[in-house]
């Protein structure tokens, strides 16, 4: 009897359906297995990574992620932002880091651009491998933004996000969204070549890096606390000003009554 198969009954909520085979969307499926299996590892062999989700219910009673299912069981598993969010159930995780922090991996170096443009803290993987960008996003206490699932499966990332689009400008409104930082976008804060913070700055101070007609127009500079980097109005002020405007945009629509 002990090599019966188990058999449980899933069914995903919301966005987390993005992640499973078509058949298995947006309803109760039954599940098989041999051994005795976390519901953690069940998840992540179904295709969700576990970053992806934020509770758990087990034939009604919410339960962690080293829960092993027993047979029969209906298992209803849902993300941050499903409906659930808003009853007080207890999180599988503690809440994301306040002040929010990210790390692109090296597939997404222009939303990390963009989420720096908003003033958000957010490092870059740059050239690192999985298991560089796994330790830092634990180390450094940082939400991890991928489109690499398994990267996310990597028991070091505690928090973590994927992106569905390839699009930048859609994937700053799905992060902005998801972790609802639309109130909190706060420009010309930092560089947006190494993440550092920018402070105003004399321009005698700097007025031997600066161009003759950066010189005759410009009075008003900052720069990076960390590299140097000098920035002043004219220098990126275009790109930001029409990225907050589609930000605003996108906003609005979200938020007018359906």
């Amino acid at each position: 009897m002990d090599n019966l198969p188990t058999q449980v009954t899933f069914r995903f909520d919301a966005e987390l359906n993005d992640f499973l085979p078509a058949r298995w969307r947006g309803v109760a499926f039954a599940y098989g297995y041999k051994g005795a299996q976390s519901v953690k590892h069940l998840i992540e062999a179904i295709g969700v990574p576990h970053p992806e989700v934020e509770f758990i219910l087990v034939d009604g009673r919410p339960v962690g992620f080293d829960y092993q299912p027993r047979d029969g069981e209906h298992i209803a598993v849902y993300p941050a932002a499903g409906e659930l969010a808003r009853e007080g159930l207890p999180a599988l995780r503690p809440p994301p880091p306040d002040p929010i922090a990210f790390l692109a991996d090296n597939h997404l170096g222009r939303l990390a651009r963009y989420l720096r443009l908003l003033g958000f803290d957010t490092a870059y993987g740059g050239d690192q491998d999985d298991d560089v960008l796994a330790e830092r996003s634990r180390d450094e206490n940082r939400v991890l933004l991928t489109r690499d699932r398994g990267l996310l499966k990597r028991s070091l990332v505690q928090f973590g996000y994927c992106l569905r689009s390839m699009d930048a400008g859609e994937q700053l409104i799905a992060v902005l969204r998801r972790y609802r930082l639309f109130d909190h976008i706060e420009p010309w804060r930092r560089c947006l070549r190494c993440n550092g913070l920018l402070e105003p700055v004399d321009k005698a101070a700097i007025l031997h890096l600066l161009e003759p007609k950066t010189k005759q127009y410009y009075d008003t500079f900052q720069q990076c606390g960390t590299c140097g980097q000098v920035y002043w109005r004219g220098s990126h002020v275009g790109g930001l000003e029409g990225l907050v405007a589609a930000v605003e945009s996108r906003r609005m629509k979200d938020e007018k009554p359906r």
